[in-house]
């Protein structure tokens, strides 16, 4: 018997089917102009299978199968944003009217041309346990911003936020506690509110990577604040014998892979050679390391910043107090300023290799300013510092570096006793004392002869100048 579509929904709703499954062949999310097949499974009696987009008046499709086949197949040979929206199916058969299937969400993507970038914070290499977060940022104001991982439905939608310190739309994707089934291919999308089956084009695709605990040493031999022109290599090492190490920098969209080399102490290690550096060269860095035998990095090194001077115009200045010479166990402030605009100010000694000291700083009339003390100071604090300062929007780019301070610690530490007290007298520094007074009051006589001596013979010459007056 030949049933018309028209007919069957005059038999009422007699919904004793079981629903059947409708699901996408090629995944939900599909870009524009790609072909693709929605698959609706019922029941191996089912006779017509339609196929219901939501907001259509009519069924967006029916089909009757080839037995012995219990499914229906509605092919679209090129998909369109038209064909973005919800659906669902059901079938008949001579006992009635399936339910509805669920409802398949399909989205089109590549409709908005603009497409976002999608970054782990802070590496896409996460070790087991840790947290995660997974950033996409659009130029374009895309009121959603959607995370995906490979062919599942997205992962989750988040409103964007404007972020005036990069100019840019964002949504920060957190993941605390990661597992291994976090580890795969991520992309992000953008859409509008009016048209949410309506994708962007995705952003460029991320690789998580979930590693153990072993994590190597990232180094520079260069120091951490770098003219520009300057060279730098870094240096990955560690002591588990790792066939590969890649270098990252945070925001970067890949790793950069060397091979691994042994010293005869045991460690391997891959330099990165990055000079001559400039503005860009400025950020975090961390490292990792890997066998040849295993797709699996190790745990991230710890993090490195690279800091390049110069590219604010200005230099702060730098005062030591209370004095530039100080003795071992004072305290010490070094004091950083700028009448410029300053967020962060980095205080780095010369040859050190520890990272530079970095305080936020405060407005002082009109001033900006930091205070880097240091209590009960030593002699391997003694050295050349300078200060630099740096802003929020990009703080690996520094200023000029102040003219140089040397602080110097003596290695006594400052008596803090009251002075000693005078020795008593002995004989012999006695009969000293009595010389040395003889000696002042024999000198004093002979000065007051002298001076008479003098007054007489004066008094002499004047007589005889009287007399020869008088004579003629």
């Amino acid at each position: 018997m030949t049933f018309t579509f028209t007919a069957l929904l005059c038999l009422g709703e007699m919904w004793t089917l079981h629903k059947p499954i409708i699901k996408a062949e090629t995944g939900s999310v599909v870009t524009s102009g790609s072909p693709m097949t929605i698959c609706c499974e019922g029941s191996l009696d089912a006779e017509i299978y339609v196929l219901h987009k939501e907001g259509s008046q009519k069924p967006w499709g029916t089909q009757t199968p080839e037995k012995p086949e219990n499914k229906a197949k509605f092919s679209i040979p090129s998909v369109t944003k038209q064909h973005g929206g919800q659906y669902r199916c059901y079938c008949y058969s001579s006992a009635g009217w399936s339910e509805r299937s669920d409802t398949l969400e399909l989205v089109v993507t590549g409709i908005y041309h603009k497409k976002p970038r999608l970054t782990a914070l802070p590496s896409p290499v996460v070790t087991l346990g840790e947290n995660m977060t997974l950033q996409c940022v659009s130029q374009e104001g895309y009121d959603e911003l959607v995370l995906t991982k490979e062919d599942q439905k997205f992962l989750s939608s988040l409103n964007s936020q404007f972020i005036y310190s990069i100019i840019q739309y964002q949504a920060l994707f957190s993941i605390d506690h990661v597992t291994s089934d976090h580890g795969g291919t991520f992309r992000c999308y953008g859409y509008y509110n009016q048209t949410p089956h309506m994708w962007s084009v995705p952003s460029e695709p991320l690789e998580i990577h979930i590693t153990g605990e072993q994590k190597p040493s990232l180094l520079t031999h260069q120091g951490q604040i770098l003219d520009p022109g300057k060279s730098l290599t870094l240096q990955c090492c560690s002591d588990i014998n790792y066939d590969r190490f890649a270098l990252y920098k945070l925001g970067g969209a890949d790793f950069t892979q060397n091979g691994g080399q042994w010293t005869q102490s045991g460690l391997s290690l891959a330099n990165f050679t990055l000079g001559p550096v400039s503005s860009s060269t400025g950020g975090q860095y961390r490292c990792y390391g890997a066998h040849n035998l295993s797709s699996e990095w190790s745990a991230s090194s710890d993090p490195l910043d690279i800091l390049i001077t110069g590219q604010r115009p200005f230099s702060p200045s730098l005062s030591v107090k209370p004095n530039s010479t100080v003795h071992s166990g004072d305290n010490v402030t070094l004091l950083c300023q700028s009448p410029y605009k300053v967020d962060t100010f980095i205080l780095s000694k010369e040859g050190a290799a520890q990272q530079p000291q970095q305080l936020k700083s405060k407005s002082e009339a009109w001033d900006f300013q930091a205070e880097f003390s240091m209590s009960a100071v030593t002699s391997a604090l003694s050295g050349t510092y300078r200060c630099y300062g740096s802003q929020d929007s990009s703080p690996y780019l520094l200023s000029y570096g102040s003219d140089p301070v040397e602080l110097m610690v003596s290695g006594s530490i400052r008596a803090s006793s009251p002075p000693p007290s005078r020795p008593m007298p002995t004989a012999a520094s006695e009969n000293q004392d009595h010389t040395v007074e003889n000696l002042i009051r024999m000198g004093m006589a002979v000065m007051i002869l002298i001076v008479i001596g003098i007054l007489v013979f004066e008094g002499w010459g004047s007589q005889r100048q009287i007399h020869h007056a008088a004579e003629k």
